[in-house]
Parts: C-alpha cells; structure tokens; sequence
C-alpha cells in the first residue's frame, strides 16, 4: 500500500475516534449527570475517564503527526488559510479538552467517594459539570468546523 495512502487512512480513522469517543462521552456523561443517581454517575465518568485515555489521548497525538506529514508530502504551506484556521481551532478543542479530563477525574473522584460514603454529590461536583459543560461546546464546534475545512481545503468565499 502507499505510504500517503496508509497515513491519510490512519489520519482519518483517528479523527473518526477522536470525535465518536468525544461525542459519545459527552452523551453519556450527560446523560448520566441527568439521571442524578450516584452510582449511574460513578460508573459512566468512571468509563468516561478511562475512554479519555484509552482513545482520545493517542488520537490527539496522532492529529497533529499524521496531518503535518500529509500537508507536507502534498506541498501545502502552513500558512495557507484553511490549514491555519484548523491549526488555531485545534489548538482552542485542546485548551477546552485538557481543563474537561481535570474535571472530569475530578467528578469520577467525588462521585465515587459520595458512592462509598452513601452522601449526595456535593456543591463542587456541579460546578466542575458547569464547567464542563461550558467548555465542551467550543471544543466541538471547533472538530466540526475542522472537519469541514479537511473536505474543502479552503475558507468559506476564498
């Protein structure tokens, strides 16, 4: 198989992850916050901690890696527009991911120990899932609007 073929292969299948396993965490997460049930809470951000590292860490290391390769087997310019949109959005979804793991390790901390202690979730719980929450909307917006610029390969109007 072609080297370019098999790393635009593994560039895609990554961004695939990386945006299923975000997606399907902040779904179930959620989900599970919703519920209000200690236990339902402790299991899924339990999961939700471990599919973090299981998946979205090696796919956002292999982003940057792959995509660069790609851009420079094909000659295009980092300062190509579309490529430093994607670039800036890349860097903002990291700036909102690393802040949602801290919390989210610490949710799976006190949803545990109010587990353990048969307490109710306590006040800093829901100001991490505020916060949570706040930060996951750019981070997503901004996978969306990479994915779009990777079809296109060009600004809106340019």
């Amino acid at each position: 198989m072609d080297t370019y073929l098999l790393v635009r292969l593994i560039h895609i299948l990554s961004a695939t992850l990386l945006f299923g396993t975000g997606l399907g965490s902040a779904f179930y997460m959620w989900r599970a916050h919703k519920s209000g049930n200690v236990q339902v809470i402790a299991d899924v951000s339990r999961n939700v901690v471990l599919a973090d590292w299981l998946f979205t860490t090696p796919t956002v290391l292999i982003q940057p890696i792959s995509g660069l390769w790609l851009l420079s087997t094909r000659g295009y310019a980092l300062t190509e527009p579309w490529i430093l949109v994607s670039l800036v959005l890349y860097a903002l979804a990291g700036s909102c991911w690393l802040p949602v793991v801290w919390l989210q390790i610490r949710m799976r901390n006190l949803a545990d120990s109010a587990l353990r202690g048969k307490t109710a979730l306590d006040a800093r719980y829901h100001h991490y899932m505020r916060w949570w929450f706040l930060l996951g909307w750019p981070a997503f917006a901004s996978v969306l609007v990479i994915y779009a610029l990777m079809v296109f390969k060009r600004l809106p109007g340019w």
